[in-house]
Parts: C-alpha cells; sequence; structure tokens
C-alpha cells in the first residue's frame, strides 16, 4: 500500500479524534450523571451501581459524537417489573426532561449539556451467558474491550469507524443493518490496525468467520460471523447485512488502490425535486408504483422491518402477477412509502396457465373437467400438457395494489395503518414523493457501492 495511505490517514486522524477541550468537556458531563444516577439509586429501596458503557465510556468515541449511556446495574433476584419502574425512577431522576423509550424494556433518554443520554436499566449477571435481557451483557462487552484497548489501538478504532461512517454502513439499528461500535472494536483488536483491517477485508471472501477467543465453531447463516468473545452463541455481526458486508469490501479494496480523505465522508446529495424526478423516470422508461401512508408510529428498530416485510410482499406479488419488478425502496419520514419499479405494468386480458400431462390420469382429468366448461380458452393439448388462457385477474400493477395488497404479506403495523387508508401512485404520479423523500430519491436513481 502506498505512503499515500498514511498521509490521507493522517489528516483523517485531526478531523475524527476529539481533541482535548472536547474530551473534557464529554468527562465533565458523564461525571455529573453518573453522581446523580448514584445518588438517586441510594434513594431507593434496593441496592444497584452504575457503570458507565458505549465508545465514550471506552475512549472510541468520534469527534462529534454527543451519546452517553449510563446503565444502572440491579441484582438479578429483582423481578423484571421492579427493574423497570426502579430504572425509570433513576432515569427521570437524572434526566426530569427526558422521555421514556422502549427497546427489551423501558429506559429514559434525552439530553444534557447538548450530549444525548440513555438512562439503561439492566441486571448484573455472573457472565454474559446468563443473560436476562439483551442490554445485561453490554457491561462485559466494555470490560473486554477495555481490558485490551490502548490509546494506539483506541485511535484505529476511531479512524476505523471514520471510514464505516463514509461508506454508510455504520450503526446496528435495523434500518442501516450495518457494524456497531462494538463490532468495529472487536475487527481492530482482531486485525491490530486500520491498516490491517483494509488489507485484510479487501480480501474477505464470504462468509468470514472470526472467533477472537477460540470458543468453537458454531454454525451461523451469516455471511459475516464474528463469535461475541463475551458470548459464545452469539454472533456480533448477525444485524450486518450481505449488501453492507460487500459493500465494506469494495471500498477497502477502493482504498487500497486510490486513498482519498473523502472517502470517509458520507455522500449527501442534492434532494431530488419532483421535476427532475419526472425526467429520471422518462429516461428509463419504466413504471414505477408506490403505495403511500401515514408512518405507524414505531421506532426505527420496530417500522423498518415491518416496512422491508411489506416491500417484500409487495415485490413479491407483482412479480407473480406478471409485472416484472425491477428494483424497489422503502422510506419513512411523516409517511412512509413502499415503492416499486415495474419492468411492465400492463398486462393482456389472458394468460398462459398449464396443467399437468395429459397421461397423469386422475390429475389430468381433473384439470379438464375444471376448465371445460369455463370462459377459458380451452383446454388444448400443447405437447404433453393440457393448457388453458384463462382470464387474468389483474391486468395493471396499479389494480393489485387497489385490489390486492391486503393478500400479501405486511407488518403488522403497516397493515392496520393500510386499512386506515393509503394512496396508490404509478408512473408520473409518484414524483410528487420527492417532495418529502427528495434525498433517498437522489441516491436511488444515482446508485453507488
Amino acid at each position: 500500500m502506498s505512503d499515500e495511505f498514511e498521509t490521507v490517514t493522517e489528516r483523517v486522524r485531526e478531523r475524527v479524534d476529539p481533541d482535548s477541550e472536547e474530551r473534557k468537556r464529554l468527562d465533565e458531563v458523564a461525571e455529573r450523571l453518573i453522581a446523580q444516577a448514584k445518588a438517586a439509586v441510594t434513594e431507593l429501596p434496593v441496592s444497584g451501581d452504575i457503570v458507565q458503557v458505549g465508545s465514550t465510556a471506552r475512549g472510541t468515541w468520534t469527534s462529534g459524537d454527543r451519546d452517553i449511556d449510563v446503565f444502572v446495574r440491579f441484582s438479578p433476584d429483582l423481578p423484571r417489573e421492579k427493574l423497570e419502574t426502579y430504572g425509570l425512577r433513576v432515569g427521570w431522576s437524572v434526566l426530569p426532561d427526558g422521555r421514556e423509550e422502549f427497546a427489551e424494556h423501558p429506559y429514559v433518554t434525552g439530553e444534557c449539556a447538548g450530549f444525548a443520554v440513555d438512562i439503561v436499566p439492566c441486571y448484573a449477571v455472573e457472565s454474559a451467558s446468563e443473560i436476562r435481557s439483551a442490554v445485561d451483557r453490554t457491561p462485559f462487552h466494555s470490560e473486554y474491550v477495555t481490558a485490551r484497548l490502548d490509546p494506539t489501538l483506541a485511535g484505529e478504532v476511531r479512524l476505523t469507524k471514520g471510514f464505516l461512517k463514509g461508506v454508510g454502513i455504520y450503526g446496528s439499528d435495523l434500518k442501516t443493518k450495518g457494524f456497531s461500535g462494538y463490532l468495529t472494536e472487536l475487527l481492530v483488536l482482531e486485525y491490530g490496525s486500520f491498516r490491517s483491517f483494509v488489507e485484510t477485508v479487501a480480501q474477505w471472501r464470504l462468509p468470514v468467520d472470526i472467533d477472537p477467543e477460540d470458543h468453537g465453531t458454531r454454525s451461523f447463516n451469516d455471511p459475516l460471523v464474528v463469535i461475541d468473545p463475551t458470548d459464545p452463541e452469539r454472533n456480533v455481526a448477525a444485524v450486518c447485512s450481505q449488501t453492507n458486508v460487500s459493500r465494506l469490501i469494495h471500498h477497502t479494496r477502493l482504498f487500497q488502490t486510490d486513498p482519498d480523505t473523502e472517502q470517509f465522508v458520507l455522500d449527501s446529495p442534492d434532494p431530488l425535486s419532483p421535476e427532475k424526478m419526472q425526467q429520471e423516470l422518462a429516461s428509463r422508461e419504466t413504471t414505477p408504483v408506490a403505495v403511500q401512508f401515514d408512518a405507524p408510529d414505531l421506532v426505527d428498530d420496530q417500522l423498518y422491518p415491518q416496512l422491508e416485510r411489506s416491500l417484500s410482499g409487495v415485490r413479491g406479488e407483482l412479480d407473480r402477477r406478471g409485472f416484472e419488478t425491477l428494483r424497489t425502496a422503502t422510506f419513512a419520514n411523516d409517511s412512509a412509502v413502499l415503492f416499486v419499479e415495474c419492468e411492465i405494468t400492463e398486462r393482456p386480458a389472458i394468460e398462459r396457465h398449464e396443467g399437468p400431462p395429459v397421461d397423469a390420469g386422475e390429475h389430468a382429468s381433473d384439470f379438464y373437467e375444471k376448465y371445460v366448461d369455463s370462459e377459458a380458452y380451452g383446454p388444448f393439448v400443447d405437447g404433453e400438457r393440457y393448457v388453458v388462457e384463462r382470464p387474468r385477474e389483474f391486468t395493471s400493477a396499479r389494480s393489485v395494489l387497489e385490489e390486492a395488497i391486503f393478500s400479501v404479506a405486511l407488518g403488522v403495523a403497516v397493515e392496520d395503518v393500510l386499512r386506515e387508508g393509503y394512496e396508490v401512485l404509478v408512473g408520473q404520479e409518484t414524483a410528487v414523493l420527492a417532495d418529502e423523500f427528495g434525498a433517498e430519491f437522489a441516491r436511488y436513481f444515482d446508485p453507488k457501492p
């Protein structure tokens, strides 16, 4: 790899490494939050301790990150409802202007001195293999990484995070389906530096299996498997989509060939206007169809799996009906959209339907009797089989979405909202979606790895 690699990464380090003032400010706020949480615990009828977790606790946060995660640990003997009650009590005490959110159980999130803060209750279990909720393992992650990081490796983690952010694959939320901070730290610990990370990932052949503590083989059906060193039953990379793992391979290979600071900057295209979207659609000569509806009131980790399930159901139905989908996308803001670009949007009034071979006995006879007095053309024999040409149920993609959408697999919350009302847009009509989703459509019509 050329010396340009070092030149570029040194420039990037100046951008991703927090300066002394930023570090001091974060430490002051974190200390104040922890002190407030400890004081709130002393007011409870049970004991508990406070631990800061996440990248800001481990020194792997990048400049500009504003997240502080404070965990309140209680005895495993405490009933779940009490853990939730006492955890929220501490959270509200520390963040009186915060709000309650829910992952596996409720917690309080809010803002303090410009930092985003989560106050999360968990159980103080003996090991990550004994967890009673997913968040229980997080303190073990912090202990494992902190024990193995030094300031140099922490800098390599920050550089790697900057690269993943520039590619657009940093984040383990179910919208991004990318690389979590913990996974990034494990990969840097495994490979020893950002340079080694780039060189190694550029040569990956999927699937990839990494077992930092040699726990032994375990079968995971994922493109990237990184066995959690604190819990051998868990793949830390389970959320990573095959697309994002493949994108990482592409970008590391590109960076090896031509290092550039711009690869650490997330592409932010100008939003597409409805007029420009109309031009894009006209040049492609496809016909998109879209279902637009009020976005369900869910957090992203609950919303996007439901949107993707619904989009898959719609795409599958359109393909089965012969409308040959080219590409799909789903977006959500105030409204939500299931967007499907079709190569074919109008079908003939009839469709060919092949039956069994004529010599298939009773099965063949049943087919013949079913259609002999029907409106279909036939049955007739073509080669060895009975064939009919029967009326097509849906002759347009629009009619599928207007009349058959509830026959496809939909997310529960999406189906509930659709039953309250939705709009079907076809062809140039879909250009109005750019008013709300202009940036998303700018990326859609200019796709990159």
